[in-house]
């Protein structure tokens, strides 16, 4: 019984959809046994999403913090992205010190040492240092070894097929 006191440390990665979505679906069992849960986003802009409106429903059990500018290879403004990236980092590691979620959704984290903004080791000590309690989903393409190594549970989405290839767009509701 004791085990199950520990948080887990839960890895999303790969090219494919569906690791922000299952880190949702995470917060989502979560939340219906009444714990509470926070979503810190690295990378996403403030643009709209239904999951995001679906959350603010919950209340105080769930907190969201869009922090990202969109900090990405392709960035008109790379220093004020990273910095941005920074700061969130920084928001992050308090957040996992103070023990107030059951549940904590790093969205995009895997971009942090991927793009020079921490290193690898950063990454993995701020997640060391959080409270036992506290279990932890880390998403992104490119997941380091050392975190998928550190990953109590360290998934890969793999891309066979995207409507977007076709040239569809993102559909409200769907992946949005």
């Amino acid at each position: 019984m004791a085990a199950n006191k520990r948080g887990l440390l839960i890895v999303h990665t790969g090219d494919g959809k569906g690791k922000t979505t299952a880190a949702l679906g995470c917060m989502l069992r979560a939340l219906g046994h009444g714990m509470k849960v926070c979503l810190v986003q690295f990378v996403k802009g403030s643009w709209k999403s239904g999951e995001l409106d679906a959350l603010a429903r919950f209340g105080d059990l769930a907190e969201v913090h869009v922090m990202g500018l969109g900090f990405t290879w392709e960035s008109k403004n790379p220093e004020l992205d990273a910095a941005a990236a920074r700061d969130a980092w920084a928001f992050a590691r308090r957040l996992l010190s103070e023990g107030r979620h059951s549940l904590v959704v790093l969205d995009e984290a895997t971009y942090l040492p991927k793009h020079g903004v921490i290193t690898e080791s950063e990454l993995l000590a701020g997640l060391a240092a959080r409270v036992p309690g506290t279990t932890v989903v880390v998403t992104g393409r490119g997941a380091g070894p050392a975190l998928l190594e550190a990953a109590d549970i360290a998934t890969e989405m793999r891309s066979i097929r995207h409507a977007f290839d076709r040239g569809e767009k993102a559909r409200r509701g769907i992946e949005f």
